[in-house]
């Protein structure tokens, strides 16, 4: 099996002590690498786990901080801090410029070859990292169909893959047809994929604290959802040595 090595990572964003959780692959050269943003609720060990995973891929990856190392375990707490972040795309977007840049300053990460992925407010993080002109290869995001204008969505340079639950009232049938319009009146290579059945958050296991009537965890498209993330690694940033 391969060795990997995990470390925490510190830096500032959002006037907040913000903690990432880095796994390095095996070996000592250059590799791609990925951003990987969680659950309005925050970093937990589901993003670590995930990072460990793309690290057994060969990738260089980075689990960041929305909270300043909080996770939110009530509903209204998450919703009170999530809530003003979604409406300012200028705090997303200062979220992910510091968690790339930490991600860049790690010496095995190759500059030229960076991803990001993410689920719920991390996915509108690496969305608006891409409406920043940030020099992505790939986005990927999971329940978040967040929109920007199509002149902001026009700077993105990657391809991008989307996934939602054909369940989800947050990320409801107008939310995915505004999110597809908008992706492809700004000239943008994307693609969504619709889970059925599955309601919002539905990659994360269940957790023991109260969660909201829309959340629900889907067995059969939560390793379908991981796989396709991985596939869209693959296709934009493949791991060659």
């Amino acid at each position: 099996m391969t060795t990997v090595r995990t470390r925490s990572v510190p830096y500032t964003a959002d006037g907040l002590d913000m903690t990432g959780h880095l796994a390095l692959p095996a070996g000592t050269g250059p590799r791609p690498a990925v951003l990987v943003g969680p659950e309005g609720t925050g970093l937990s060990d589901v993003e670590r786990t995930r990072a460990e995973a793309l690290a057994e891929l060969g990738y260089v990856a980075l689990a960041f901080d929305l909270h300043g190392g909080r996770y939110f375990r009530e509903p209204q707490d998450m919703l009170d801090r999530c809530l003003p972040l979604l409406a300012d795309p200028g705090r997303l977007r200062g979220i992910g410029r510091a968690a790339l840049d930490a991600l860049t300053a790690e010496p095995r990460t190759d500059p030229g070859r960076i991803g990001a992925i993410g689920y719920g407010t991390g996915g509108a993080v690496v969305l608006e990292l891409g409406r920043d002109g940030a020099p992505l290869k790939a986005i990927g995001t999971v329940n978040a169909l967040m929109t920007g204008g199509i002149a902001e969505t026009a700077r993105i340079r990657c391809p991008v893959w989307a996934g939602v639950g054909s369940e989800d009232p947050i990320m409801a049938p107008a939310q995915r047809e505004a999110f597809a319009a908008e992706l492809q009146a700004a000239g943008a290579d994307w693609r969504l994929t619709v889970y059925g059945g599955a309601r919002h958050a539905f990659p994360y296991p269940p957790v023991d604290h109260p969660t909201v009537p829309a959340v629900a965890f889907h067995p059969v498209h939560t390793p379908r959802a991981w796989r396709d993330l991985v596939d869209l690694l693959g296709e934009c940033l493949p791991v060659t040595d």
